[in-house]
């Protein structure tokens, strides 16, 4: 049986859905892996064009993507659980009781957040260029870091009670 990632953000419509679609391109089929997504506060919406169409230029296509709620059954048939923020991990922590690694941790040892667009810029209906700037960047980021994250998942990867810390 293939090992179970879930990656975890918010709305489940950006940093980890595109992580989610950044490990399944490029681990390829078959795969010794079954990765999903999932968001703390996730609500049925559809992808914003700009994460569309950059995940499309990196040759994936998650316009079918359905955002789907953390729960805890989502959580007990995944194996290796990661947050993209500080909020997620700490929700993670106070809500399930589990430690989980964020995405930076796993790719590069770093306990550094990947920031949601309104972390990062408070005011961002300012400046849509420089918004759609920073989403760019943040899923450039994320796929850019695949290859990293790959390379030290075995360090992650191991089966854990979510009802323990």
């Amino acid at each position: 049986m293939a090992q179970s990632i879930l990656f975890v953000c918010t709305g489940n419509v950006f940093r980890s859905m595109a992580a989610e679609y950044a490990l399944r391109a490029q681990l390829g089929q078959p795969s010794a892996y079954h990765v999903e997504s999932a968001g703390i506060e996730a609500k049925p919406q559809k992808v914003h064009s700009v994460i569309l169409n950059r995940l499309r230029l990196k040759g994936t296509d998650p316009s079918a993507h359905v955002p789907q709620t953390l729960t805890k059954e989502v959580i007990q048939r995944s194996d290796l659980v990661i947050a993209m923020g500080l909020g997620h991990r700490e929700f993670l922590q106070t809500k399930f009781g589990l430690h989980v690694p964020l995405f930076n941790e796993v790719a590069f040892g770093k306990d550094e957040p990947i920031l949601d667009l309104h972390e990062a810029l408070p005011n961002w209906e300012r400046d849509i260029v420089e918004a759609r700037e920073y989403v760019e960047s943040v899923i450039d980021h994320i796929w850019d870091s695949i290859p990293a994250l790959k390379a030290r998942l075995s360090q992650f990867s191991r089966h854990h009670d979510p009802r323990k810390p």
